[in-house]
């Protein structure tokens, strides 16, 4: 999905060079850095979701047993 994001930003942030063709190293590391933000984004955005996940499981899972697992 963020490969979608980022063709979309790059296309409107970047469109008019993209298409003429005008591309030179600066933009191209702007474009660049268009696709990879939005994957961070997304990345660090789950694995804060995991994390709280797994948090919020692992202390229910003592809910309620003994020692004995009873």
């Amino acid at each position: 999905m963020s490969f979608v994001v980022g063709i979309v930003l790059a296309l409107i942030n970047h469109g008019q060079k993209i298409i003429a063709g005008e591309i030179d190293p600066g933009s191209a590391i702007r474009i660049g850095l268009t696709f990879l933000v939005p994957y961070c984004v997304s990345t660090f955005s789950s694995v804060l979701a995991l994390k709280e996940y797994e948090a919020t499981t692992s202390e229910n899972n003592g809910v309620g047993r003994t020692e004995t697992g009873v």
